[in-house]
């Protein structure tokens, strides 16, 4: 009788965030749910200083609510110019019930008297494995750096994707193909860096 696949909870509702780790786990034979398909998943107060303390915070959290492996990441966007927002309130920045359109708004409305260089930023991810009684066994973290856009460009992706510029092929996240985007993305190179751990304690022989 074959094995059941493991189950691994990944720590999100965000259904752009959720296709992106379930994409990079998916060769491993592990089975991904999201948050929205675990009962007995629990609301996390994000109330870490950093992205790393906030990852740690939801992976154990929802590993001792569910009893279930847990991988959580925090991440977003650190604007140089703005001292490093929209940083952890990346999702909010706008407001606690914001929108994709209105952070972006936002962050341009800030940017409105910046220019060139000085638009640096960029994305920052933070990843943590926590085993079901909700000790963490590795965390990783990932980095991606670019500029901000003077307005959108590209319909893809999500969050500030249509303002990140990727120097490299000078081109917004959201005007890259989501195959380029996993490999060069803060999220990718974070994840990339986690699957030793998953395939040790969950990939089935």
């Amino acid at each position: 009788m074959t094995a059941a696949p493991a189950i691994l909870l990944l720590g999100t509702t965000n259904p752009g965030k959720l296709r992106e780790l379930a994409a990079l786990v998916a060769p491993l034979g592990i089975e991904c749910r999201s948050l929205a398909d675990e009962p007995a998943a629990v609301e996390v107060a994000e109330t870490g200083s950093t992205f790393a303390e906030n990852a740690a915070l939801k992976a154990t959290s929802q590993a001792i609510a569910t009893g279930r492996w847990v991988l959580a990441e925090d991440s977003g966007l650190v604007v140089d110019a703005l001292d490093g927002a929209p940083g952890i309130f990346s999702a909010r920045f706008a407001g606690e019930h914001a929108g994709d359109e209105a952070n972006n708004a936002l962050l341009l409305k800030r940017l409105a008297a910046v220019r060139g260089p000085d638009r640096s930023a960029h994305y920052a991810c933070h990843a943590a494995l926590a085993a079901p009684d909700g000790k963490i066994l590795a965390v990783a973290s990932g980095v991606c750096c670019g500029r901000i856009a003077e307005s959108p460009l590209g319909t893809g992706g999500f969050g500030y994707d249509p303002l990140f510029i990727v120097p490299e092929y000078q081109r917004t996240f959201g005007d890259l193909s989501a195959a380029v985007k996993a490999v060069i993305s803060h999220r990718g190179r974070a994840l990339r860096a986690m699957l030793p751990a998953i395939r040790r304690h969950l990939a089935r022989p």
